[in-house]
């Protein structure tokens, strides 16, 4: 019966959460692009070398610290750069360079709504996660309070998380392929699988942290190629971003709405809770904060975050310059242009800049674009199944059904065995959501995080009057009412489901959610006067000392 009790919530809200997804709306017949021969040798020498390191990282494999967190042995800037290439997913490149060129100045919301959660996690997690924690985030909040309860929370919100995000970006590689490569959408998601599957299985976090910088590094590399090749062609050589500004007006026949905000979020509820979203959920997702165990300290902990938030703004930055050189060097120009497809360009929005890749450097630069884009979900794709598999190994298996009596061998066993599960898993809903509007995806997905993980995760470390009833009360609170808000929001219960008007009026439920979360998990910790919540009370001044000092901290492996 307790197992029921453990895991029948968990299949539950994720029942919930992909009855509503299945219910999507149709995305459209994606055509085929002739078979691009550069794109093909690129994405095949870049196979290859990530395969290389994956053999090379399955030598060095050979204990559970090895496995999830690279033997704690990634250097500060080393980790920097991957996590901007976990953090630099397609969703980043080709979504937010989309929605620049389709909105304008008002696309610049996401990027700055992803960056600013950066300084949060550097200044008040990243050292404490990396001084509290073993492999996971779970180790953090269950420190102090009753482990089996605790971690089945935060091993359920991980899980719903990363399937959330594993849909998205699997049916993003199969577009993306189908557009550009002229391969068939099915074996596209098969190919990302199957690769994953063995980056993951024999070279864990140690092949996952390669690929991941070697992604960042392509993409940082191409993505300046596209953002200043445009500015100097659309700024007719002079390289000014105020001449590149006037032109885009032009080109959209005087529409200087573009330069202003209001275009994509006109109301202020709406604004806040977004910012709300992107800020915090940056904090609570899991395949990111997995990252602070790889490096061996506390200090090399800050410089990841650091390194990381110069990465990724310099980025988004590129991503700005791209959304309006598309503008320029795009609207208007017949062979860039599909009256059909949103934004009237081939492919539809989200394939500007791989349209602007053409543009600024004709079939070579498509090429390499087309490989750096497939790099970048590959790589964010295998930060993702890394942190299922460990909560389902470490979190569910090892500490919630062994109770921790478990051989560390065993636990990597069971971890790759989750590891072709999940692989197995998104191959299938990747299929599965072929026609399927993802677009809501983001939102439910940070919305999730930053309803559920990130305030257990905070509360954890600086509220030292959090009880496990609290925790347990605010975090479930926050994870189904995030779930069921964006269920009955304006995208998935009137733009999808065509049910009407939406019971909830917003599309982010995050000022919502967060606030039931915090309360909850104030509101029960208040009123826990069992022995066991004082007991919690008096092992906060010991967590809090080790938070801050890293007294006790694991250190890296010695290889």
């Amino acid at each position: 019966m307790s197992f029921w009790k453990r895991v029948f919530p968990t299949l539950l809200l994720m029942l919930v959460a992909g009855s509503a997804l299945a219910a999507g709306g149709d995305l459209g017949a994606v055509k085929k692009a002739e078979v691009n021969i550069p794109a093909i040798i690129m994405f095949l020498v870049f196979v290859a070398a990530t395969l290389g390191i994956t053999y090379w990282a399955a030598q060095r494999t050979k204990t559970a610290k090895d496995f999830y967190a690279a033997g704690g042995g990634i250097t500060g800037f080393q980790n920097g750069l991957a996590i901007a290439g976990d953090y630099m997913s397609a969703a980043s490149f080709l979504g937010i360079s989309g929605l620049v060129f389709l909105n304008g100045y008002d696309g610049v919301i996401f990027s700055v709504g992803w960056l600013v959660g950066w300084p949060i996690i550097m200044f008040l997690i990243a050292e404490q996660l990396r001084n509290l924690g073993k492999y996971t985030y779970a180790d953090v909040v269950s420190y102090r309070f009753e482990r089996v309860p605790m971690r089945t929370l935060a091993a359920t919100a991980a899980l719903i998380v990363v399937v959330l995000y594993l849909i998205g970006q699997m049916v993003g590689a199969g577009k993306l392929i189908q557009v550009l490569f002229g391969l068939d959408y099915t074996y596209a998601v098969i190919i990302v699988g199957v690769l994953i599957i063995m980056y993951v299985t024999f070279g864990g976090m140690l092949a996952t942290t390669w690929v991941q910088i070697i992604k960042a590094g392509l993409l940082l590399f191409g993505a300046t190629i596209i953002a200043f090749g445009a500015l100097y062609l659309a700024s007719d050589g002079s390289m000014s971003p105020e001449r590149l500004f006037a032109k885009a007006v032009e080109a959209r026949k005087g529409d200087i709405s573009i330069m202003g905000p209001g275009k994509l979020v006109n109301d202020p509820i709406e604004a806040i809770s977004l910012g709300l979203a992107l800020m915090f959920g940056t904090a609570g997702l899991p395949h990111i904060l997995m990252r602070f165990f790889t490096v061996g300290n506390a200090i090399e902990a800050r410089k990841s975050v650091f390194y990381a938030t110069g990465w990724i703004g310099y980025f988004y930055i590129l991503t700005f310059l791209m959304g309006f050189g598309a503008i320029v060097l795009l609207t208007g120009h017949p062979e860039f242009a599909d009256p059909s497809a949103i934004g009237g360009i081939k492919g539809g929005q989200n394939m500007a800049a791989v349209n602007l890749a053409a543009a600024v450097g004709g079939n070579l630069l498509l090429g390499f674009i087309s490989a750096v884009a497939f790099a970048t979900i590959l790589a964010v794709v295998s930060g993702l199944t890394l942190a299922g598999a460990s909560a389902i190994s470490h979190d569910l298996y090892a500490n919630v059904f062994a109770h921790g009596n478990v051989d560390e061998q065993q636990e990597v066993r069971v971890s790759k065995i989750a590891t072709v599960v999940l692989g197995i898993i998104a191959i299938l809903l990747g299929i599965a959501f072929e026609k399927q509007n993802i677009a809501y995806l983001v939102a439910l997905t940070f919305s999730v995080a930053a309803s559920a993980n990130f305030p257990i995760l905070l509360m954890s470390i600086y509220y030292g009057k959090m009880t496990t009833r609290g925790a347990l009360i605010g975090g479930w609170l926050g994870l189904i009412s995030a779930t069921v808000l964006v269920i009955v929001g304006p995208t998935v219960w009137k733009e999808i489901l065509q049910l009407g008007d939406p019971l909830f009026g917003y599309k982010y439920p995050a000022f919502i959610s967060m606030t039931i979360a915090f309360l909850g998990i104030w509101i029960g910790s208040m009123l826990d006067g069992s022995e066991r919540a004082k007991r919690e009370h008096e092992a906060f001044e010991a967590q809090d000392i080790r938070c801050q000092t890293g007294i006790g901290a694991e250190g890296a492996s010695s290889h």
